[in-house]
């Protein structure tokens, strides 16, 4: 393997790309325009339910009924198992949950500053049978557009990466480029980590671009360091390009690809928190969602920006990307063909 071929490889690629002005001026309007268009339409935002987190002692455990704990009976509230108690009382904290309620301790946590708390605790005073002990906690609420932005900048991170990668390796295929290459000294390995290192520099510039242009123009909290945010998105970048790089690796159709690339991308914007959270969904979901690399992402950098998370604290999401680049950019660089038949 020779880094010479890699970064000659590396540049080509980089020129096509920033001479295709369109592509360029999509991938930076398109995060700030969605970014700044929802922004202004849920500035107001209130959900029309009230979110209670139960704690509970195993993932096993049921949410207990009505009949033991009258609590159970309030309508209109979304009750949510929670098992690890100092993140629980982050989410209230953070105006997540509007309650946490432990009913073997007979104690539920409540923010000071959170309206629905509010209501929710005056509903407790009145309900019979209900005595559990108070106890306050404090924290701004984080609002709809600071838990948006990272979702809508991984979003515009999942496209650039899968498409940028995957749609251009065909189309090279297609159009006989790679059969050139053939013929050169260069391996598969070589070509496919210049692509990779390619699509990382401008994704990388872009995304950072963005993320000041809409952190100057919103001022979005971010509690953590800016290196660690820069090393999820890092992280979250190349297993992205390396999934890209897996779906192309012997794809010769233009449609198959697109077909193939929609449907990787739309279950990673459907279930990993782009635009919603997925506290309370169904086990299932929850458990495919940890299989997907923007799950990772975006929990990693929630947890940086919103709560402050140092680097080691989001150290398991890192591995988790870092494994899953690995594994796809060697399927790939396994199953790759320079030629369409």
């Amino acid at each position: 393997m020779r880094l010479r071929r890699i970064l000659a490889i590396t540049k080509a690629r980089n020129i096509e790309f920033i001479r295709d002005r369109s592509a360029l001026g999509w991938n930076i309007l398109l995060p700030l325009l969605l970014v700044l268009g929802l922004a202004t339409i849920f500035s107001g935002d209130n959900q029309p339910l009230y979110k209670v987190g139960v704690m509970m002692a195993a993932e096993s455990a049921e949410l207990p009924t009505g009949d033991a704990e009258p609590l159970m009976n309030l309508r209109f509230t979304q009750f949510v198992p929670e098992f690890d108690h100092d993140r629980a009382v982050r989410l209230v904290e953070r105006h997540r949950l509007d309650l946490l309620v432990d009913f073997e301790q007979r104690r539920y946590w409540i923010n000071s500053t959170s309206p629905k708390g509010y209501s929710l605790e005056r509903m407790i005073a009145g309900l019979p049978g209900v005595a559990l002990e108070r106890a306050v906690v404090t924290g701004e609420q984080t609002r709809y557009v600071d838990w948006l932005v990272p979702g809508i900048l991984g979003m515009n991170m999942m496209f650039s990466c899968l498409f940028g990668v995957g749609y251009v390796i065909v189309r090279y295929r297609k159009a006989g480029y790679l059969k050139r290459l053939s013929a050169t000294p260069i391996s598969p390995a070589e070509f496919l980590i210049a692509q990779i290192c390619s699509r990382l520099l401008v994704i990388m510039v872009v995304t950072c671009a963005v993320f000041a242009a809409t952190e100057w123009l919103i001022g979005f909290p971010v509690l953590g360091s800016h290196l660690t945010l820069l090393a999820v998105a890092l992280a979250g970048a190349v297993a992205m390009i390396a999934m890209g790089v897996a779906v192309a690796a012997r794809t010769t159709s233009e449609e198959l690809a697109n077909g193939l690339l929609n449907l990787v991308t739309w279950p990673m914007m459907m279930v990993s928190g782009v635009w919603f959270s997925i506290e309370g969904a169904p086990a299932a979901v929850v458990w495919a969602a940890q299989c997907l690399p923007l799950t990772h992402l975006l929990d990693a950098a929630r947890a940086v920006m919103l709560d402050g998370a140092s680097l080691m604290q989001v150290a398991d999401h890192l591995v988790i990307l870092l494994l899953i680049g690995v594994g796809f950019l060697c399927f790939g660089a396994w199953s790759f063909r320079w030629r369409d038949v």
